[in-house]
């Protein structure tokens, strides 16, 4: 079953198609020691960051973390107050937005509404002297790699929001950039368009080989779509890594926190392990002795019959997730976890149960006094 935003339809093959048949490795991109201020403020503290020529690098974290800053330095729409951008090796932090060949594409789609799809497609063509009938096979190119090869003759108007972001896409796509950038752009969208076109970029993404910077606040766009996220915290970066080793391996408490859901628990470091309830898990990083804060993920969480070793808990919630449900429990001590089950086991409001932890590795924090 297709909708209107996903028509059928079949990637041409390379020698059909001049944007993939020109598709290079992608160019590399490094922050050096970058910082923004705004007047007293400062909002990019030395961020360090260098990307592979072809890697799809998403910034993650909650709202005015500086992750658009850092965009918008790198496109050169903001200045760096210090430090370097570098592109190919280049330091480009002089060189003007138009001279940098980026790609743009932002949660507003920013289509002209008296142009066509292929001319709004074409125009940053058009702007740099390309010839009518080469922009217009290049813009059809690019509208066959979104899939709206079929949609070019119409106004934005008459598409619907993922049609029109896909357009955004195009547009961006259709001057063969040596970086795409994209900045929250499916934030607008609902949520099974968003998933589409979400997978739709990272597959474009592929095909190009383009190095792609993805901003977004939504820590399933990132780990769905990313070769490394970086995970960034009042203008500084806490972590970079896969997807994986972020969630199997955070590197501070903030990140855990932020990737993936965790409950937090009381307990106590000793040596290389934490006690929670009498069970001694080993620690993801090194501790100080004595008394910290726990994460604990849901999937490490598990229900156990009465009489097995645990702790006692009663039911606050149960959601159905698909394949699984997910639980909220309260112990005895007032502490809320996250159990993560199968999706057959019911189990009800205000029930009483019994919960065990696996003995996987888990990231602490000192607990804070009183």
């Amino acid at each position: 079953m297709t909708t209107a935003d996903t028509p059928p339809r079949t990637l041409p093959a390379t020698s059909d198609n001049l944007l993939l048949a020109d598709a290079g490795e992608g160019t590399r991109v490094e922050f050096r020691g970058v910082v923004k201020e705004y007047g007293a403020t400062r909002v990019l503290h030395g961020v360090d960051l260098d990307i592979a020529p072809g890697e799809f690098v998403s910034l993650l974290g909650p709202s005015g973390c500086g992750k658009t800053t850092a965009l918008r330095v790198l496109a050169g729409l903001e200045k760096a107050t210090a430090g370097e951008v570098r592109l190919g090796g280049a330091d480009v932090s002089g060189v003007p937005t138009n001279k940098r060949d980026i790609g743009m594409v932002f949660q507003s789609y920013s289509l002209f509404p008296h142009l066509r799809v292929a001319d709004n497609t074409a125009f940053g063509l058009r702007r740099r002297g390309v010839a009518k009938r080469d922009a217009a096979t290049r813009a059809a190119d690019a509208l066959e790699l979104v899939g709206l090869g079929h949609l070019a003759d119409r106004f934005p108007h008459q598409l619907s929001g993922g049609q029109q972001q896909r357009v955004a896409l195009a547009r961006a796509l259709v001057t063969e950039p040596r970086v795409l950038l994209l900045d929250e752009p499916l934030s607008a969208l609902d949520a099974k368009v968003r998933v589409q076109l979400r997978d739709e970029i990272r597959r474009i993404q592929l095909r190009l080989g383009i190095t792609t910077v993805f901003v977004t606040h939504d820590q399933e766009e990132a780990l769905a779509v990313s070769d490394r996220i970086a995970v960034m915290n009042a203008g500084r970066i806490e972590q970079i890594g896969t997807p994986e080793e972020l969630y199997l391996h955070p590197a501070t408490p903030g990140v855990a926190a932020f990737i993936g859901v965790s409950s937090i628990v009381a307990g106590v470091v000793a040596g290389d392990t934490v006690d929670v309830w009498g069970v001694a898990l080993p620690l993801e990083a090194p501790a100080e002795a004595g008394a910290v804060d726990v994460f604990l993920r849901p999937e490490n969480v598990r229900l156990v019959d009465a009489g097995e070793p645990g702790v006692d808990a009663v039911v606050q919630e149960s959601t159905f997730l698909g394949s699984y449900r997910r639980t909220l429990v309260r112990t005895a001590d007032g502490a809320l976890i996250r159990v993560q089950h199968g999706a057959t086991e019911r189990i009800e409001y205000d029930e009483r149960v019994r919960i065990a932890l696996s003995e996987a590795p888990v990231t602490v924090r000192p607990r804070a006094a009183g």
